[in-house]
């Protein structure tokens, strides 16, 4: 049987199921919160951040969902220091060389109100005297801290970061069709929470393995 997952993983936990790199004080790991064997992380989601993981034991939409070449947006709505200008954001919309690689194109708007969250634990630290914004970034790819490199590239580092959804049709051909995409999101989960797909869910994920 094919499970699919969706879980909020909290600030602080491991986007895996042992802790190898730190026996003598392990951290928190995906084990504290999932006791369903043989089940994997599609993507990755970094220690100190928040928000959507799927799970799932079917490899191949693990790969389907995962790899680069099929564009799959993941939102996240990310808290910056300072309040960058529209076109302090340009270069993220048109991509920018980030060490050794040239990012995609990020869809990007600015939040006008602090969004609804949980708070985090511990809470972020702010620096007196340096105001806060929110960003809704859209990526296609998810390299190695990326979202966190891309804002500190422009000068607006990364406070928090929470992933709010994964997309199940490609931003291009979405865009050809005009349809709305189809996302996983957060929607009734609170941090540490998980739950399986519903049918519905598990009739859209699975129509990717045939498109």
């Amino acid at each position: 049987m094919f499970h699919y997952i969706l879980f909020y993983k909290p600030y602080g936990v491991l986007c895996q199921f042992t802790d190898n790199d730190n026996r003598e004080n392990p951290r928190q790991t995906l084990k504290d919160y999932i006791n369903i064997p043989e089940i994997y992380p599609v993507g990755r989601l970094d220690y100190d951040s928040e928000g959507l993981l799927f799970l799932t034991n079917n490899g191949r939409l693990q790969h389907r969902l995962s790899h680069r070449q099929f564009a799959h947006p993941r939102t996240y709505w990310v808290q910056v220091e300072r309040i960058p200008t529209d076109a302090d954001l340009q270069p993220l919309r048109q991509g920018l060389v980030i060490q050794d690689y040239h990012t995609r194109p990020a869809i990007i708007r600015k939040l006008e109100t602090e969004p609804t969250l949980y708070p985090r634990n511990p809470p972020i630290r702010y620096r007196k005297n340096v105001p806060t914004s929110w960003l809704e970034i859209t990526l296609t790819e998810g390299r190695n801290r990326q979202v966190r490199r891309m804002t500190a590239a422009i000068g607006f580092p990364t406070l928090r970061l929470v992933r709010t959804a994964i997309a199940l049709e490609p931003l291009t051909k979405a865009s050809k069709s005009g349809k709305p995409i189809t996302q996983l999101n957060l929607e009734g989960l609170t941090p540490g929470e998980w739950r399986e797909l519903n049918p519905l869910e598990r009739q859209q994920v699975e129509k990717l393995l045939f498109s």
